[in-house]
């Protein structure tokens, strides 16, 4: 009481027009709101270098930052969805994996392949972590008639996890079922180690280098024509569209359409391999690999991390449309892989190559709208082409007078130069 006496006395002493007292007096709104507006400023700009830095690092810690991304979850899929027909994962109750592969054999009695039908390895095609991939010759019964196969085999020694998974990927083919434009399950060996996937064999090979060799001043070759008219081109995208539809109707996607997991057979018969993703899918409802795919061939909003769909697979499509009529060449070959996005955001889009048509351009732009929701559908699109292809020239053999050199082509396309020497890489 006496401190504020004495305060008031000081106050009422002071004349209106004394200036030290007016000072006095507001010296507290002077100090106090100028500190409130500098320490909210500090607050604020302390939140944004953190959420800055923490963006930084997060994008330092992801993969693919070399041309590569992660795979976002997929779009508008349950676990139920997803699992469609039943999950193709046998639940880990066995100790062993020798007991695991008993538990098993009654769901794949009817794909087993008798060992002694593969009678003979002509070429291993690969050998990766997992395991090699053989060209063989497998008995049908016909000894005039054998027949070429493709073996996916699991490593040796297999964790249980790894054994499960593999036999998961076999199961899955028995779910697909038959298309004509999917590589197709001959069978599998999976009573006892080692265990095999049997494959049917597209002797050809895939999609990409088959555009590399129409490059080539060669007619024929083996046999085959090497050479793709704009109305071939709408033959083999069609027949890849019809592939699509048919994972659509089950709930699934592919995840990475492009020329490099198309086989191609000599009278241009395309059959869509590289099905890992769409295994992932259907049996965990979400893709959770760590496995990185290209950037150049995402749709945006798998560029932004968002759940992947059939539509994404539409845009992938346009790619492989340029892919083809240029016999090859990388997409988008002036921006380095990791500016892709921000290529895209500004709402660029490739121009239309030399010897593109302005119908197939045109049916490329349908493809690569940003929205995903105005793209069309996979079987909107086959009729598209049907139509165009009525039209289109089958006279006039595309030509690009360059050949390719595979380590400047990774390069541009942002992709590992091992993956374009081997096909049935994945599943």
């Amino acid at each position: 009481m006496g401190g504020e006496k004495g305060m008031t006395r000081v106050l009422l002493e002071c004349s209106l027009t004394d200036k030290l007292c007016v000072v006095q007096e507001k010296q507290y709104e002077v100090i106090i709101v100028p500190a409130l507006l500098v320490g909210t400023f500090l607050i604020l700009l302390g939140v944004i270098l953190w959420l800055f830095i923490r963006e930084q690092r997060a994008q330092q810690q992801q993969p693919g930052l070399r041309g590569t991304a992660p795979i976002p979850p997929s779009r508008d899929l349950s676990w139920e969805a997803a699992g469609h027909g039943g999950n193709v994962v046998v639940p880990l109750k066995e100790t062993s994996v020798e007991s695991f592969l008993q538990t098993t054999a009654p769901a794949l009695a009817k794909l087993q392949v008798p060992r002694e039908q593969l009678s003979e390895v002509l070429e291993q095609i690969y050998n990766g972590s997992c395991g090699a991939i053989y060209r063989a010759k497998m008995n049908t019964g016909d000894s005039a008639k054998p027949k070429t196969v493709v073996l996916k085999a699991l490593k040796e020694p297999a964790e249980l996890h790894e054994v499960q998974d593999f036999l998961g990927r076999i199961q899955f083919y028995q779910y697909l079922g038959k298309h004509k434009n999917l590589v197709q399950l001959e069978g599998c060996c999976t009573e006892s180690l080692p265990l095999y996937m049997v494959l049917e064999d597209v002797a050809q090979g895939d999609l990409l280098s088959f555009l590399w060799t129409c490059r080539r001043d060669v007619m024929t070759m083996d046999g085959l024509l090497y050479d793709l008219t704009e109305k071939q081109v709408y033959h083999i995208g069609k027949q890849v569209l019809s592939a699509l539809e048919f994972l659509q109707d089950k709930h699934l996607f592919h995840g990475d359409v492009a020329a490099r997991n198309i086989l191609i057979q000599s009278d241009l018969t395309a059959k869509l391999c590289g099905l890992g993703l769409a295994y992932e899918v259907h049996a965990q409802g979400a893709i959770s690999s760590t496995r990185t795919i290209p950037l150049k061939w995402l749709a945006p909003e798998r560029l932004l991390l968002r759940p992947a769909g059939i539509r994404g697979d539409v845009w992938s499509f346009g790619i492989l449309l340029y892919e083809m009529v240029t016999l090859g060449a990388p997409p988008y070959p002036e921006v380095p892989p990791t500016s892709i996005l921000q290529y895209l955001q500004r709402r660029k889009i490739m121009k239309r190559p030399s010897s593109c048509t302005h119908t197939m351009y045109s049916i490329m732009k349908s493809c690569w709208r940003w929205s995903e929701d105005n793209r069309p559908l996979p079987r909107e699109l086959r009729l598209r082409l049907e139509a165009a292809t009525r039209t289109a020239d089958d006279k006039a053999v595309l030509q690009v007078p360059e050949l390719v050199v595979p380590e400047l082509y990774a390069a541009v396309a942002g992709i590992r130069v091992e993956s374009l020497s081997y096909s049935y890489s994945i599943l």
